[in-house]
């Protein structure tokens, strides 16, 4: 079952990425008085009471009337759009979530901006718990209760800073939590196979081509995959009396690009699904383009497999296009070998 997944939101500067690094344990998030410091998802993994989760830190969300994403008149990209894409990418967390964590601040009080956002969770239906932070003393702790009318149930008054009632907030975070367990034997035997990489490096050819039929859509345009497609198939080993069969599954995800390039259009939802993938799967099909070699990016997404403690093959897709001689092969692996070293296990 893949890990059930936290969102973090709020309007800015209320303590999200503050909240999220205590959970992580690592300053993973950027922390600054600044509002809009957060812009993009940042995902981590954390566990309380032996429930393992992901965690999602969005920026602000910023709602009213907001122009559209765009561009100024001389092509560079406005304050409106960045804050549009902030939104989106929060939005994009809340649809992804199984329980919304909603922060406000405690030492400023309920905001028109609290009210608009408590509006859109409202109408999401997925449990959302409110967290009023900053509640770093006694008079804030109680004028917490101003935070009711929001209509989302109990405020807990929690300190992010000095560790006050997070241990009742993620009591309640992990209590809504989905408790659906897949039914006896249900996908026992399946073995399961996620397809990953970067944009445009084959994922989806690379399945075709293993199915021997046009299963997903294929195109040179980057992002084409927008969900995890599950193709269930059997691969039959052998011949005659001595054939084997194996009930198999592949799933084809979208192509995580770097954090700062992640469009909050077809790519929004692509970064959490490819994750939940991973997690679904028992062995990883990590595909890169022959042509450029492993890149930062490839070495990250082997990074995720690593974590999840998942077996790897390493897919050279593209050979075809790369100059070769006698030795190409060789110098080629052993570069592959270099730069994968913090994951010996991988299969070439």
């Amino acid at each position: 079952m893949p890990k059930p997944v936290l969102a973090i939101v709020g309007r800015p500067n209320v303590g999200k990425s503050s909240f999220f690094n205590r959970l992580i344990g690592e300053q993973v998030a950027i922390v600054e008085d600044q509002p809009g410091t957060t812009r993009d998802r940042i995902y981590g993994d954390t566990d309380w009471n032996g429930v393992d989760f992901t965690v999602i830190d969005t920026g602000g969300m910023v709602l009213g009337q907001m122009a559209e994403p765009g561009t100024g008149p001389s092509g560079e990209v406005t304050e409106e759009d960045i804050m549009s894409r902030t939104r989106e990418q929060a939005e994009a967390a809340i649809e992804e979530a199984d329980v919304i964590l909603f922060m406000v601040d405690a030492k400023t009080g309920l905001t028109a901006a609290d009210q608009e956002i408590a509006e859109v969770l409202r109408s999401s239906d997925k449990p959302v718990i409110l967290a009023a932070n900053k509640a770093d003393s006694e008079e804030r702790r109680l004028n917490a209760v101003e935070f009711y009318e929001l209509g989302l149930g109990d405020p807990i008054p929690i300190s992010s800073k000095h560790s006050i009632n997070t241990g009742d907030l993620l009591d309640s975070v992990v209590a809504a939590f989905p408790t659906e367990q897949p039914e006896e034997g249900e996908e026992e035997e399946m073995t399961r196979i996620a397809i990953v990489g970067r944009p445009n490096v084959g994922k989806s050819r690379l399945l075709n081509a293993i199915l021997g039929q046009e299963r997903v859509i294929v195109s040179d345009v980057p992002g084409t995959t927008r969900d995890a497609v599950d193709t269930d198939f059997v691969y039959t080993e052998g011949e005659g009396e001595e054939a084997e069969t194996h009930e198999l599954a592949l799933i084809d995800t979208a192509g995580i690009r770097r954090r700062g390039r992640i469009d909050p259009g077809i790519e929004r939802y692509s970064v959490i699904r490819t994750l939940r993938a991973i997690q679904r799967a028992d062995v990883v099909l990590l595909v890169i383009d022959a042509t450029e070699g492993i890149t930062a990016q490839d070495t990250h997404i082997a990074g995720y497999v690593l974590e999840e403690a998942k077996g790897m093959v390493l897919v050279v897709n593209k050979w075809d296009l790369v100059e070769k001689d006698s030795n190409t092969i060789y110098e080629y692996t052993a570069h592959l070998r270099q730069e994968l070293n913090f994951i010996p296990y991988v299969t070439f």
